[in-house]
């Protein structure tokens, strides 16, 4: 069975459609994110990794994720899988500083890894910027799934990873 194929029965198998995979999962990625993001800006030149067996490890460096603009103030990078497909996906998510998403919920739970800056969120569908909170660098969240809630950047940048099962939607919140 390939790693996709693996990956896209995550929601009928046990172990994968549970928090704790996710979890694991997260930080483990999230230790491998850090260490490119910091490689990238200490890094003189460029590694070999010629050496290394491409069927056994597939490296991207920080130069070569593609980050895409949102019209919310947001760029994101698919590291893998397809957000509007269901299965796994894992993206990076980057809140330019002073941009915030309003109130909205996603169907599904989502695992956040805070990877560098300070998240700022907000639960309900009251959007009240006084009422965010900070979460630092390193944090774990879950965002669970038909939840309401708002978040994003403050006075810097913010860098997330997201892991999911899709089809990764976003409702706008609506007042009762």
């Amino acid at each position: 069975m390939t790693l996709t194929a693996f990956f896209n029965n995550a929601q009928s198998n046990r172990f994968l459609g549970s928090s704790m995979f996710f979890k694991i999962l997260s930080r483990v990625t999230m230790g491998f994110v850090a260490s490119l993001l910091s490689f990238s800006i200490n890094a003189e030149s460029t590694p070999d990794f010629s050496s290394l067996n491409p069927k056994a490890i597939n490296i991207t460096l920080p130069e070569k994720i593609n980050w895409v603009a949102n019209p919310s103030g947001s760029e994101s990078a698919v590291l893998v899988g397809d957000p509007s497909k269901p299965g796994l996906y894992v993206v990076l998510n980057k809140w330019n500083a002073h941009h915030n998403s309003k109130p909205h919920s996603h169907p599904n739970d989502r695992f956040i890894t805070v990877i560098s800056g300070t998240w700022w969120v907000g639960t309900g569908e009251d959007y009240n910027l006084d009422n965010l909170k900070p979460v630092p660098a390193g944090s774990f969240v879950t965002h669970y799934g038909k939840e309401v809630h708002y978040d994003g950047a403050k006075d810097g940048d913010v860098i997330l990873q997201i892991v999911g099962i899709g089809p990764a939607t976003s409702s706008p919140a609506i007042k009762n």
